[in-house]
């Protein structure tokens, strides 16, 4: 089996005024991650570079913020046209919020491949988890990124207090979406966000991976935040129950394993790099 391998990065942290409760970059938090508003496109390039010399295939542009406005437009927009310069055959993804049908058509004229937008969870229990957007902000997002003919990322988190059914619910709206990937995260407790819920059990997780799978069999599942916070040194079941993607090295605010340890992992377990992003 081919395992993608999709890095992240931050190119705009923290300062966010929406109130998600298991967000380390919201202001109402206190967190004290690091904060800038737009990270240089030399820097960028360069983290591109060198997870490139890894076999990443996917570089995801990540934004603070409720939503894509007009200067995180043009920002992301001129990125992602200096990176397919750069001809690094990478499949380019943004991760912005909110955005409009509009704004999505010019992000994908400018270079973008995908855009990522999780739901996070289930409609009916959206509301305990944020207060300052809709789940069905999030679901339209999504959807006009498909209008856009985006490819979809899109995904979310266990573990945050939801019930089975809740979970049942979230992959049910999933499933109408049909992402061509699926963001599968665990959350990671922090002292300083209001969700008081414990790191996952590995059984439980891995029990929302099969489920996950069951789904939708037919997208990529790709593993991202948690990983490493609830399987550890041992990740080798997760890929034998469907997850076929990573991220690679750091996440957002959380440091992840260093690439170089990630591939002598996924080496160790008999498994091979995707070399094409073709296989989007």
């Amino acid at each position: 089996m081919s395992i993608f391998l999709c890095s992240i990065s931050n190119v705009s942290s923290g300062n966010c005024p929406e109130d998600c409760a298991y967000c380390t970059q919201s202001v109402h938090h206190k967190t004290k991650v690091e904060t800038y508003k737009f990270k240089p496109l030399e820097t960028i390039i360069k983290e591109a570079k060198y997870l490139k010399t890894f076999g990443m295939l996917g570089f995801c542009l990540v934004t603070s913020g409720r939503s894509l406005d007009d200067a995180k437009l043009d920002y992301i927009a001129r990125v992602s046209y200096a990176l397919k310069k750069e001809d690094l055959d990478l499949h380019l993804i943004a991760c912005c919020g909110s955005a409009s049908l509009e704004s999505l058509k010019y992000l994908k004229d400018h270079g973008v491949d995908s855009y990522n937008h999780n739901l996070e969870t289930a409609q009916s229990f959206f509301p305990r988890i944020c207060s300052t957007h809709t789940w069905e902000e999030r679901y339209q997002t999504c959807e006009d990124s498909l209008r856009a003919g985006l490819g979809l990322c899109c995904g979310g988190i266990y573990g945050l207090g939801e019930s089975f059914s809740q979970r049942i619910e979230f992959l049910k709206a999933l499933r109408e979406l049909s992402p061509h990937t699926i963001s599968l995260n665990f959350y990671m407790p922090n002292p300083a966000l209001p969700i008081a819920t414990k790191v996952m059990s590995r059984q439980e997780a891995l029990e929302c991976v099969v489920l996950t799978h069951e789904f939708l069999p037919n997208s990529r599942l790709m593993i991202s935040g948690g990983r490493e916070s609830v399987f550890g040194e041992d990740q080798e079941e997760l890929f034998r129950y469907g997850v076929n993607a990573i991220v690679l090295g750091n996440y957002l605010t959380t440091k992840g394993q260093t690439p170089a340890r990630d591939i002598d992992m996924l080496k160790a377990y008999g498994l091979d790099i995707a070399a094409s992003c073709h296989a989007m």
